[in-house]
């Protein structure tokens, strides 16, 4: 198949599911732990190369896994993909396969909150981060030591959505030898093709818009082949975190329908922030896909769009209140996470090195229900504090 000759949905389709011998509409579940062989050559293969057609043992490899990091490569323009059995489990081995002790990593402050426990946690081993606040290239730049072996970027950020100049910061790193990571979830591969800006790890909560159906909890690291092929033999085997061939297999069929779902949520925020700027309760609209966003030029630069997340601060600022809020709320669901076919909402504190002055706020997540009824049902609920 010429890869370059499809479009995405074509490729999402039919990528890596040339016609078997049963012709199977879609691709088998290849549930096992291990797998045989009929030669020593072939288990030799098998044991040597972790990328074969003839896996060994699906802690490494697995039929289903590989084509699901086959397609999830082609959305980043990635050489390579490893699937994990959580976003974490991505986000860590990433990190751990790029310090060591007596190594220093810069990463922007609000990213989210268990990769800024997990780099503190790192610190009890010798690896020590400077937090700084990501719109402002040159602070991050400046951060960097002589013993800086990565940076941490997170854009957009998905409670704030505060941005990093990628081009720039991936520039200045590649110069001198520093690694560079992002999570990209909120652009889910799409509206953000941070390797071709330079960056040198894609990371991605498979969980979100990847899986699409909220029954999913995985990872995934894309990357150049050669970074890849350490990931494999170092973090994927030795730390554990390796994902389910059935946990693959529903991240293929989430993949199918990627395109359309992200589609139909953006066009739901865009309507919805449209209508709450002009909220009589609402302090602030955090989106940037608004023009009003501090960083919306950033956004038109290096993004093609948006995820389905968008940011209220209300004028009221007590949290017992906020409670009203979610009391009425028919459509939207109180809960974490993002990127499935329900509407979420979450009550968010951020952190204090966010704000001067921490506020509360609700962050909205719009799923695949009908536009006009997501935007009816937030209005209604917020006038709670009206």
């Amino acid at each position: 198949m010429d890869e370059d000759a499809l479009g995405l949905e074509s490729l999402l389709q039919h990528l890596g599911e040339e016609k078997g011998a049963w012709g199977p509409a879609a691709p088998p579940l290849v549930q096992t732990s291990t797998f045989v062989f009929e030669s020593l050559v072939q288990f030799d293969q098998g044991m040597v190369d972790l990328d074969s057609r003839l896996p060994a043992y699906t802690r490494v490899s697995n039929p289903t896994t590989q084509l699901a990091q086959r397609k999830i490569a082609a959305i980043e323009g990635a050489e390579s993909c490893l699937l994990t059995a959580s976003g974490m489990g991505a986000i860590s081995a990433v990190i751990m396969a790029n310090t060591r002790a007596g190594a220093h990593v810069v990463a922007v402050e609000n990213a989210y909150g268990p990769t800024y426990n997990f780099l503190e946690y790192l610190r009890r081993f010798g690896v020590n981060t400077t937090w700084v606040d990501g719109r402002d290239a040159d602070a991050v730049l400046s951060a960097c030591r002589p013993e800086t072996s990565l940076i941490y970027l997170e854009s957009p950020t998905s409670g704030l959505f505060r941005m990093q100049d990628i081009g720039a910061i991936a520039s200045f790193a590649r110069e001198r030898g520093i690694a560079t990571a992002i999570d990209n979830t909120y652009a889910a591969g799409i509206h953000q093709k941070p390797l071709a800006m330079g960056v040198d790890y894609s990371l991605h909560t498979v969980s979100k818009y990847f899986g699409g159906h909220s029954d999913v909890v995985a990872g995934a690291a894309c990357c150049s082949k050669a970074r890849m092929e350490q990931l494999r033999a170092d973090e994927n085997q030795l730390l554990g975190a390796t994902i389910g061939p059935f946990t693959s297999w529903l991240v293929l069929r989430g993949l199918r329908t990627l395109p359309l779902r992200l589609a139909q949520s953006e066009r739901s925020v865009q309507a919805l922030a449209g209508r709450l700027t002009d909220h009589p309760a609402v302090d602030e609209v955090i989106y940037p896909g608004l023009p009003s966003h501090p960083q919306h030029d950033l956004f038109r630069r290096q993004m093609s769009g948006t995820a389905g997340l968008l940011t209220v601060v209300p004028k009221v600022q007590e949290r017992a209140r906020l409670g009203d809020v979610f009391q009425r709320l028919r459509l939207f669901k109180l809960g974490v996470s993002w990127g499935g076919h329900e509407s979420l909402a979450v009550p968010m504190s951020p952190h204090p090195m966010d704000w001067a002055e921490p506020r509360h706020c609700i962050r909205f997540y719009c799923g695949l229900e009908t536009t006009e009824d997501l935007v009816e049902d937030a209005w209604n609920a917020l006038m709670a504090l009206a």
